[in-house]
């Protein structure tokens, strides 16, 4: 059974030393100090390693099982559920009128990326709950939030968004569901959704549901949803809980991974619901829920890779087979460790350089959401808004990678169940699919994000990056290893750009064919200034006699990334300079 560790030590890492939360400016961040993120950090770790963790193998090989309409979840879920609201884990940056600590997003995201590594299925659920808190304390009323928040806050009730439908995922302007208007206010809302994750499970006393439905009436397409708070169960003016709601799952989803993660088919049949915000605005309360929803998803990606690449290191230096090229490497053994061979290394470093890149990436983003709204800074907005896609799209595709790369360290073993790694695969895949596939987050980021304000945030990415490269210049080491690959790879992003620019009015399929390739450049120059700014902070750490080994160890493993991983910066921008022509060039019929 696999084992996992919370890296306490690389998050305080990002945290104090790259990220300098403490002096970053954002109200709350003063309270950051290293002390106060240990402890948090520490705490997790040991609810993740001790109670989680255990758990992930258990919700794997049991899954979810739906029995006249209640779904049960796997062995041990239950009381891992209530060790985790009592531990107020589910609140910590939620608001405190409501129940939260009102700890930074940061902090949450850092935590968030503990509990997921050691079972994925299981935060989800509560994942999905502070997702339709958000969507509530965003647009709600003041009697929803005062009625819904606090049970949402605590885990009490667990919590849903419900969007596709059997005819339509992406395009939601073909959603059938109808919200019927009562004479006492609510609306009797009727319809099926399916892959509702959490739509149904025993880990709390009430479900909100928030449903996408469609007033009679209304304008056609996606201009003519609404969102409404559909509850399992009705609510009493005291809140107490009343009368089932009309509706119920009528089916579970047999998936590849995430067994211990109820993924239901939910049917409402004039079921009550109450209108959040505006008619015909739903789908501006929704994409509050699921902005998040896709940091988070990007957040899964790398952790599940995270954990893969912990058990594919230990099993690299424990098992012995062969000899070290270079000679013996373990001269009391029969064999040296598997470690000691340059491919196995290889992997291993591909592994490390990427989940620990993306660490700091996703703490970056979480960093630039606080000052987003704790600052009320647009810039910061803008700028979050246009990563949202690449760190969504590309930490999943590069997590799942890394759980393939770790799963195929041990060889053989890595294919079986016993070692666990084979589990992380499947579990990660669904990250590259679900809240937008990653095909959706790159049409978003070129069709969208990348014109958004004139350009403007594109440019301000550019603009930093530029900066950071002047700024550090002077040291002709760390400038050849880090700061002369960061700035070829930012010019072929900025090619690619220029491409779209030049191609894209006239012909947009000349974009949209390059899309994926630019999504991965971009992701690669965000990893790229991620680890400059690493190992330009491990270095001053370490003229202040900070952890020596530690920091060389993360100085080299970003040289690595850049020599080994950035340069795919040319040639993605090769294939969108290839255009659209060796895209479209078959008829369909061809196929």
């Amino acid at each position: 059974m696999p084992s996992y560790t919370a890296p306490v030590r690389d998050m305080q890492f990002v945290l104090h030393e790259m990220l300098m939360v403490s002096q970053a400016g954002i109200p709350g961040y003063e309270d950051l100090d290293s002390d106060t993120t240990q402890a948090i950090l520490d705490e997790a770790g040991k609810l993740a390693s001790s109670v989680l963790a255990p758990l992930n193998a258990v919700g794997d090989a049991q899954g979810c099982r739906l029995e006249n309409g209640v779904v049960r979840t796997p062995d041990g879920f239950r009381a891992a559920s209530d060790q985790l609201r009592r531990g107020g884990w589910t609140a910590l940056d939620c608001d405190p009128e409501y129940g939260g600590q009102g700890l930074p997003y940061l902090m949450s995201t850092a935590v968030g990326e503990i509990l997921s590594a050691a079972n994925m299925a299981f935060n989800m659920y509560a994942g999905l709950t502070h997702g339709a808190y958000n969507a509530i304390h965003a647009h709600g009323s003041p009697e929803q939030k005062a009625m819904y928040l606090p049970k949402l806050v605590s885990c009490d009730w667990g919590g849903t968004m419900n969007l596709t439908e059997p005819h339509c995922g992406t395009d939601l302007g073909l959603i059938r569901t109808k919200a019927e208007p009562q004479d006492d206010g609510s609306y009797a809302i009727t319809g099926t959704k399916i892959w509702i994750s959490a739509g149904e499970h025993d880990l709390c006393d009430n479900i909100i549901h928030l449903v996408l439905a469609r007033i009679p009436g209304g304008p056609e397409g996606i201009k003519g949803l609404s969102l409404f708070i559909v509850p399992k169960f009705l609510v009493n003016e005291d809140g107490s809980l009343g009368a089932r709601n009309r509706l119920e799952c009528v089916g579970l989803e047999h998936k590849m991974g995430i067994h211990g993660n109820a993924t239901c088919v939910m049917s409402y049949e004039g079921a009550k619901g109450w209108l959040i915000g505006e008619p015909h605005k739903g789908m501006r309360a929704m994409f509050t829920m699921m902005n998040e929803a896709r940091l988070g998803v990007g957040l899964q990606g790398y952790a599940q890779g995270a954990v893969a690449y912990q058990n594919a290191l230990a099993f690299a230096k424990e098992r012995q087979q062969g000899r070290a090229v270079t000679g013996v490497a373990a001269p009391d053994a029969p064999a040296d460790p598997i470690i000691v061979h340059p491919d196995v290394r290889r992997g291993l470093m591909d592994q490390k350089a990427i989940t620990e890149g993306a660490r700091a990436f996703v703490f970056w983003g979480a960093s630039l959401i606080d000052r987003a709204q704790r600052c009320n800074d647009p810039d910061a907005e803008g700028l979050i808004s246009l990563l949202t896609p690449v760190i969504k799209g590309f930490l999943t595709d590069k997590g799942f990678e890394t759980c393939v790369l770790a799963q195929q360290t041990p060889g053989g073993a890595g294919f079986t169940r016993d070692l666990g790694l084979e589990q992380f695969v499947r579990d990660a895949r669904i990250t590259m699919i679900y809240e937008g596939t990653n095909g959706i987050q790159s049409l978003d980021l070129v069709g969208r994000k990348l014109t958004a304000d004139g350009g403007k945030h594109v440019m301000a990415f550019f603009d930093l990056v530029k900066t950071f490269i002047a700024e550090n210049k002077g040291d002709d080491n760390f400038e050849a290893q880090f700061l002369t690959p960061l700035k070829s790879a930012s010019k072929d992003l900025q090619a690619a750009a220029m491409f779209f620019m030049q191609k894209g009015m006239t012909s947009p399929d000349e974009a949209l064919a390059g899309s994926y390739d630019f999504m991965h450049l971009f992701g690669h120059v965000c990893l790229g200034l991620m680890w400059a700014r690493m190992a330009k902070a491990a270095g001053k750490a370490m003229g202040s006699g900070g952890d020596t080994a530690f920091l060389q160890a993360k100085i080299a493993t970003g040289h690595y990334y850049m020599a080994r991983q950035l340069p795919a910066t040319k040639l993605h921008l090769a294939r969108i300079e290839s255009g659209a022509a060796p895209v479209m060039a078959l008829d369909p019929a061809a196929f």
